[in-house]
């Protein structure tokens, strides 16, 4: 089997793909970025695309709070 035809795959919870994808659309929309090869940028891209096809929350309305409450269980306690 050739290496381009093998898989990986990533497991994230549903709070870590949304808030994953809510930086990934940032960045990739920020001019200026500096990769070493433009693979590193198709990778991103198609990461967010992946996301953007299985996520449903980032076109509800209530967008905003869903991601907010999903950035609250991720974050490190402050004790």
């Amino acid at each position: 089997m050739d290496d381009a035809e093998l898989k990986t795959v990533l497991v994230l919870s549903r709070d870590e793909a949304l808030v994953f994808f809510e930086w990934l659309t940032r960045f990739n929309a920020e001019p200026g970025k500096v990769f070493e090869d433009q693979a590193e940028q198709r990778v991103l891209w198609n990461l967010e695309a992946i996301l953007e096809s299985t996520l449903s929350e980032p076109f509800e309305p209530a967008y905003d709070s869903r991601l907010a409450a999903a950035r609250s269980r991720l974050r490190d306690s402050s004790e």
